[in-house]
């Protein structure tokens, strides 16, 4: 039984295979981290304001004047949710709700009805800024 010594070219071959699949293993990594995004993003966009909402607002808002707070992180998203990028949260642009889509306009559209009536206040900021760029909105509450 004698063995045989790999090659320069074997070992190049193997290189490339290596590489090969590697690059094909960040490709799937990839994929499916963009499959993740859409998932969330379609879910965002078809997500409805529950039946218990009133409910759910007013127990939260009572545990945070309880705590001496005036306000409430309500809801984040990412801002390439908003039609504009969230460039008109990140200047305090006041047609800033405009710009919003899926789940942040439909809660949107429940403030303006059930909560502003009641002195209630809505303001969004960018919150999250990778690599320098905007990148979550979080909408508060304020009373």
């Amino acid at each position: 039984m004698s063995a045989t010594l790999l090659r320069p070219q074997d070992l190049k071959q193997i290189a490339s295979d290596a590489e090969i699949a590697k690059m094909e293993e960040e490709r799937l990594v990839e994929r499916k981290k963009q499959d993740q995004k859409a998932a969330l993003r379609e879910a965002f966009m078809a997500r409805e304001i529950q039946a218990e909402a009133i409910d759910r607002i007013n127990k939260a808002v009572r545990i945070a004047a309880q705590q001496g707070k005036h306000q409430l992180e309500v809801l984040t998203f990412p801002c390439s949710f908003c039609s504009d990028g969230g460039r008109c949260i990140n200047v305090a642009d006041p047609e800033w709700p405009d710009t919003l889509s899926g789940f942040a306009r439909k809660a949107y559209d429940f403030y303006a009805k059930e909560l502003r009536p009641l002195g209630y206040k809505l303001s969004a900021e960018i919150v999250t800024w990778p690599d320098g760029l905007p990148g979550d909105v979080a909408m508060y509450l304020r009373w």
